[in-house]
């Protein structure tokens, strides 16, 4: 008999911040089993404190306090976790969290990363790249070591023009870039191949394109500028990423966009995805 799974991952933006404005109140309401965050911003205790005594909480914080971070919590504990990425002299500390877990008898690897926003023409760029080129590096021996594997968090790069509402405008702005979006061509397949998102590439599934289909969206992130989130003028940069295996097993797919501007806990909105394994 399978084993139904929801994994949940969202940029909080800031963890105490976001339970101040209400992720607590989600969470208790979302019967979420794994739990993966990015941009804690937080100490280890302050986030096992907020989440509380029922989850096991695996978190890695970024070498500079205050900044970027990454966690995975679940009900049950990890058998194991990794969190080096690349070479011994990248930094890669606050985002990139790997964890096995047991379900159903069957061990799932789950990825909690937070990818950096990037300055097209800065050595802020720089690290971006040297980050995309430590994960595509790793991801087939992610689906080496486990065929039930995901990667998931805010990977800060738009792949296709539908995951950007205004994309002609940001084409040469980071998380836009053509050199960005060709890292996802190899991961996913580029869109003109005929098995795109289905095996062309390195063989990972976009799972938020491939329920959604060939439309708009849904986006996951808006703007704080203008009337971004009221005007659903978003971009689609937060993924989860799954071995083929893994991806057959999903059973639903779900965007917790906020029903308006003022309920929002953080600049970004979760990802749901409830599997069967």
């Amino acid at each position: 008999m399978a084993t139904p799974l929801r994994i949940a991952s969202v940029n909080v933006n800031g963890i105490r911040a976001a339970y101040r404005n209400g992720m607590g109140a989600w969470l208790d309401a979302r019967g979420v089993d794994i739990l993966a965050l990015q941009e804690v911003r937080a100490e280890t205790e302050h986030v096992t404190e907020l989440l509380g005594d029922e989850w096991s909480v695996l978190h890695d914080a970024a070498t500079a306090k205050g900044r970027a971070g990454v966690a995975l919590a679940s009900r049950g504990a990890a058998t194991i976790h990794r969190v080096e990425l690349g070479a011994p002299d990248f930094d890669s500390a606050g985002r990139w969290l790997e964890a096995d877990f047991e379900v159903g008898g069957r061990i799932v690897t789950v990825v909690s990363a937070y990818v950096h926003s990037g300055e097209a023409g800065t050595p802020k760029q720089v690290e971006k790249y040297k980050f995309l080129d430590a994960m595509q590096a790793r991801l087939p021996e992610l689906a080496a070591h486990n065929e039930l594997s995901v990667v998931m968090g805010d990977l800060n790069v738009g792949h296709r023009t539908l995951d950007i509402k205004n994309w002609k405008g940001n084409v040469k702005r980071a998380g836009f870039l053509p050199e960005e979006r060709a890292y996802f061509d190899r991961i996913l397949g580029a869109e003109r191949d005929a098995d795109y998102n289905a095996g062309a590439g390195l063989g990972w599934v976009d799972l938020g394109r491939r329920a959604a289909g060939e439309v708009d969206g849904p986006y996951t992130w808006w703007s704080a500028r203008g009337q971004a989130f009221d005007n659903d003028t978003g971009w689609r940069i937060d993924y989860q990423l799954a071995t083929p295996a893994l991806a057959a097993s999903v059973t639903s797919y779900t965007v917790d966009r906020a029903a308006s501007y003022s309920e929002r806990w953080s600049d970004h909105a979760p990802v749901v995805v409830d599997y069967s394994i």
